[in-house]
């Protein structure tokens, strides 16, 4: 959602803020890395929206913050929108034909798919909590889940959601994550990833004797 606010405090030679919204309540800091555009320097009472987010402090702050008069460029959305959305489909739709080319355990499949609403589920709890000022959700967990095959659900969580989005700390180690998870995956087709696979059919053959 997007707030209406106004500068109201800049510290020009640190780069930071704070922004006052529309009808009073609590400033939110805001940094100069969280502007859409750089443009301008920002100055005091110069009206602003911005979208609400918090620190790993849990301190409110501002994010995708645009000046009066500017809008979020459209073909940059639409591109990170169709990104956003083309590579995980892409890669369930690869996960998808490897199950059914018996490549991998069918099993793997339904679990992808299970594992990435997780995912998104969690950001988008962490998201509400940010904005409440509650108890977060662990980057490290949401790396976690990710690095396991959640990274999907968190690439459109982090770009529907906006949550997430713009720490290029976070956003580094979450691309770490997805190159290492597609690595194993694609690890799993050759020679030496085929006798994991052996062992796992020997395995859940066993189980359904068993049962």
């Amino acid at each position: 959602m997007r707030i209406k606010g106004k500068i109201t405090s800049w510290k020009g030679d640190k780069g930071f803020g704070f922004i006052t919204p529309n009808g009073g309540g609590q400033q939110v800091f805001v940094h100069i890395k969280a502007f859409n555009r750089m443009g301008k320097t920002p100055a005091i009472n110069q009206l602003v929206t911005y979208s609400r987010s918090s620190d790993k402090q849990g301190r409110p702050c501002a994010e995708d913050v645009t000046r009066a008069g500017e809008l979020l460029s459209k073909n940059t959305k639409k591109k990170n929108s169709s990104f956003t959305f083309i590579i995980p489909i892409l890669f369930v739709v690869f996960v998808g034909i490897s199950a059914f080319t018996n490549n991998i355990e069918l099993v793997v499949l339904p679990f992808y798919i299970v594992i990435n609403l997780l995912t998104f589920v969690l950001y988008a709890v962490d998201k509400s909590t940010a904005q409440n000022g509650s108890w977060r959700i662990k980057e490290s967990t949401l790396h976690l889940f990710s690095l396991i095959g959640g990274w999907s659900g968190a690439m459109i969580a982090q770009q529907t959601l906006r949550h997430k989005s713009k720490k290029q700390n976070f956003r580094a180690v979450f691309w770490v994550t997805v190159i290492l998870n597609i690595g194993a995956f694609i690890w799993l087709h050759t020679s030496e990833g085929g006798a994991i696979k052996t062992f796992q059919s020997s395995l859940f053959s066993h189980i359904d004797w068993l049962g």
